[in-house]
């Protein structure tokens, strides 16, 4: 599929303006340039992706701690009894981030696709827990990712995704330019809970679902570098 597609679409409707489409349009590149780094810093092929013409915000609360913006989003979907990962990409990230920020949050759902993968090979899905607090979600998702190290032979990925995601990610800056070129002016927003990034699939979808045996070892074996990696900060 064409991973513009939707972004496409809704410039044609009118609600992308011409600048920002011909800004992600140009930018674009960056993207495909990432998977494929990624790609070859793996082994392992990238997920469908695709860029949703919208910013994506968890939904608002008083408690400060519960406001942030998604800029990507790992989304497992089942299609006439077949399973896939989607990563979707929020537009304002091609438009606003830096080349290595776009580099370092595709490879952090990347790390999160095989986390996916790695819980649907052992069933250990049905009692993901739900957290609807963003320091608790964000402490979940590093404790349960695997470890860059493990994952990517590229040192100068490996340095944006650390630099990036010391304690989850947070980007001042580019936050700062989606709020005034995005959000100020009214462009699309799609309004999130925290809790819809949790995996729910029934024993009968998770019993449809086939993987390649050969993936599968590739995954046992990163987790077992990851274990490894986490074992020697540990001591």
């Amino acid at each position: 599929m064409d991973p513009l597609i939707r972004f496409k679409e809704a410039h044609v409707k009118g609600i992308i303006p011409d600048d920002v489409y011909d800004l992600v349009l140009k930018r674009f590149p960056i993207a495909v340039e990432g998977v494929n780094r990624i790609e070859k810093a793996s082994g392992i092929r990238y997920p469908v992706a695709y860029v949703e013409p919208s910013v994506v915000v968890s939904s608002p609360s008083l408690n400060s701690y519960e406001f942030g913006i998604l800029f990507a989003r790992t989304i497992p979907v089942m299609v006439d009894d077949k399973f896939q990962v989607v990563i979707q990409i929020s537009a304002p990230l091609i438009a606003y981030g830096l080349r290595g920020t776009i580099h370092a949050i595709l490879a952090h759902e990347f790390l999160h696709f095989i986390e996916l993968i790695r819980k649907i090979s052992k069933m250990d899905l049905l009692s993901d827990e739900i957290s609807g607090n963003l320091f608790e979600n964000v402490y979940a998702d590093e404790t349960r990712l695997f470890e860059s190290r493990a994952v990517f032979k590229d040192r100068t990925l490996l340095n944006h995704i650390t630099k990036r995601f010391p304690s989850g990610f947070r980007d001042y800056k580019l936050e700062d330019k989606v709020i005034r070129y995005w959000i100020d002016k009214n462009l699309p927003k799609t309004n999130v809970s925290l809790d819809t990034n949790t995996v729910k699939l029934s024993i009968e979808s998770l019993s449809k679902i086939k993987l390649d045996p050969k993936f599968l070892k590739k995954i046992d074996d990163l987790e077992q570098k990851s274990m490894k990696i986490r074992k020697k900060k540990l001591y």
